[in-house]
């Protein structure tokens, strides 16, 4: 459906539950947050299921929509979820009830009964912000969560997904809203901890593809050495596109033993949708992902043999 179907469908919905992948970003946060605001504001009834793995970094924005233990939904709608796998596990009871899916990951599975869908898209957020607006006045309270989305899926409006259409909207929601203090939490702090795990990732970086491609890695014991949180870890996968002289960044955490989150962030040389499709993932042609069964080596392994099958073909 294209945005004013969307709309149009939306209106048509109440009891709506609002559905945020596995380790949430910004990006599913911010939309979640906006819409279900905009839905209150028409007079609807709709909460956020809780998601477990939230982090204090994104968590003020989701807690006032939180869905209460006994909210028996009519309606579930999922927002910037690729596929069903990345359903967190208290969600995975409504996989086949989902009946719209606002996205935009061009590797989205189609498998809600409706999909909106904008691969142009720096941000699901962007996408949101163009339905909301049909749906309901932007108030502070939308623009507030859109402005998280669209800034963190963007790189605060540095990565390469970043456009014109991103920087109209966003000059559209500083209208309404002061952004310094999220600016700063979201993009100028790091914890003490952060900085460390930081250090060491880039210590022990290698490099491959004739140099044009580094490889960190965040394995199990050095999150357990240093007490490092989620909120501690998120984002990490930008670390390694900063390296100098490489086009390809590639980031291996170790989840818990024997699961492997596979992150790559790539220039026009890579695709690294492509290459994370070879291992069961997906995402964007710049940045994409996949969680692989195996050792942090056998990973590493893996993900290797894809880049050099997607960068030959």
């Amino acid at each position: 459906m294209n945005t004013p179907q969307t709309a149009a469908f939306l209106k048509k919905l109440d009891n709506v539950l609002l559905l945020t992948h596995v380790r949430p970003d910004g990006d599913t946060v911010g939309c979640a947050a906006a819409l279900c605001q905009a839905l209150r504001d028409t007079g609807r009834t709709s909460f956020i299921l809780h998601n477990p793995e939230i982090t204090a970094t994104y968590e003020p924005y989701a807690a006032p929509y939180w869905a209460p233990a006994d909210f028996a939904p009519t309606h579930v709608v999922a927002v910037d979820i690729a596929a069903p796998g990345l359903l967190p596990e208290n969600a995975k009871q409504y996989a086949g009830r989902i009946e719209l899916c606002i996205d935009h990951h061009p590797s989205n599975s189609g498998y809600a009964r409706h999909t909106c869908v904008d691969a142009s898209a720096g941000a699901a957020g962007e996408l949101l912000y163009e339905i909301i607006r049909v749906l309901t006045p932007i108030t502070p309270a939308i623009a507030l969560p859109l402005y998280v989305a669209i800034a963190t899926d963007t790189g605060c409006f540095v990565y390469s997904n970043t456009t014109s259409r991103t920087h109209r909207i966003a000059a559209e929601l500083l209208e309404l809203i002061d952004v310094s203090a999220v600016n700063k939490a979201l993009f100028r702090t790091k914890s003490r901890t952060r900085l460390a795990m930081e250090s060491r990732m880039v210590a022990d970086m290698t490099f491959c593809d004739g140099g044009r491609a580094v490889v960190m890695r965040i394995p199990l014991s050095l999150r357990q050495e240093l007490g490092a949180t989620e909120a501690d870890i998120e984002e990490l996968s930008s670390l390694a596109a900063l390296v100098e002289d490489t086009d390809c960044g590639i980031t291996l955490r170790e989840l818990e033993p024997g699961t492997v989150k596979i992150s790559v962030r790539s220039g026009p040389r890579v695709d690294a949708c492509a290459v994370c499709a070879a291992l069961g993932g997906g995402g964007h042609r710049a940045a994409a992902g996949a969680t692989v069964r195996g050792t942090l080596a056998e990973a590493e392994a893996a993900v290797l043999r894809a880049l050099a099958e997607a960068t030959e073909a």
